[in-house]
């Protein structure tokens, strides 16, 4: 009787096996569940990231604004009836004490 009972606890592991560590096991599947939530993280950003490029490229397309902030900033140009200002820093205080005569 005991091997009857081995031999069916033997069986049952055996059907066991693939349902854990085979091919389609459920370890499998939750590594391939993470990989899934991990490459639809990525593909949000990518998204979110080629919407707001989409968004300049209509800009530029069709407003005047996005390609005149462009210029302004990349190129340092003014428009014609502008004055352009370049402010520096001041120059460092001459400490009295130091100069020599």
């Amino acid at each position: 009787m005991r091997i009857v009972l081995y031999l069916l606890i033997a069986l049952l592991l055996l059907i066991q096996w693939p349902l854990w560590f085979g091919k389609g096991g459920w370890l499998r599947v939750a590594e391939l569940q993470r990989q899934l939530e991990a490459q639809r993280a990525s593909n949000a950003e990518v998204a979110a990231r080629n919407a707001a490029l989409a968004a300049e490229v209509d800009s530029l397309r069709h407003g005047q604004e996005a390609i005149e902030e462009r210029a302004r900033m990349n190129l340092n140009m003014v428009r014609a009836d502008e004055v352009f200002f370049q402010r520096s820093e001041a120059p460092a205080a001459v400490d009295p004490l130091r100069t020599s005569r």
